[in-house]
């Protein structure tokens, strides 16, 4: 784990240091879920590896934007083996301003009831900042969270999740290209004694039925 530590942390260094421009685009931060949706038609693949404090230390995931307004995710994890289910609502989707709805981590499996979740955020060009509280079990607990975007390609991230077992989070989201993405962070664990663990993230886009209306688009417009 100190092995992780270390490449996250020289990772965050060279993210800082080097913002070149790009065409690709920022999703996500590292620990909470943010009130912007998936776009229609987009289905992420992407392979979890994270210290066993945070959750199942190998998983891989699917997230697919279903419509302009709502999204599903499926997680599978290996140790132990899980399937866990979300998904998100866009209530009021008009930039800067918007709130969503949804669940997390509901493993029928493992039976583990799911966790709503109403959250807001303010998306401006560079700056992002959510705020929001998630049902877990018999309590509820703050989201907050902040991005700030470099550029297309960069983007550094903090983020909080009060209550027993969540953390603040440092990180970073570099796309490699336009498809491809690497979020790499350091979790600080909200119990004492504060305990520094290890998370990193690669996730690869498909276009699915999203692509082909814009080659239309480009066709109609082009007549």
């Amino acid at each position: 784990m100190k092995k992780i530590v270390a490449l996250i942390a020289v990772a965050l260094t060279l993210a800082l240091a080097f913002l070149p421009s790009a065409r690709a685009t920022t999703k996500g931060l590292s620990q909470i879920v943010t009130p912007d949706l998936q776009s229609e038609g987009d289905l992420s693949l992407s392979f979890q590896a994270q210290s066993m404090r945070i959750a199942n230390p190998y998983e891989l995931q699917s997230e697919l934007g279903l419509t302009k307004w709502a999204e599903v995710a499926v997680f599978k994890g290996f140790k132990p083996n899980e399937l866990i289910f979300g998904t998100e609502f866009g209530l009021i989707q008009k930039e800067p301003y918007l709130l969503s709805a949804g669940f997390v981590n509901w493993s029928p499996h493992s039976h583990v009831d799911p966790q709503p979740y109403l959250e807001a955020g303010y998306w401006s060009e560079h700056q992002k900042f959510i705020v929001g509280a998630i049902h877990v079990d018999y309590r509820n607990e703050a989201i907050l969270g902040y991005a700030y975007d470099f550029n297309k390609k960069w983007r550094a991230q903090v983020d909080f999740q009060s209550g027993s077992g969540n953390s603040s989070t440092i990180g970073v989201t570099w796309n490699i290209t336009e498809d491809f993405q690497m979020n790499p962070a350091i979790y600080v664990t909200n119990d004492r004694p504060h305990d520094i663990l290890g998370y990193v993230v690669f996730t690869y886009t498909f276009h699915l039925w999203n692509k082909n209306k814009a080659r239309d688009n480009e066709k109609a417009g082009a007549q």
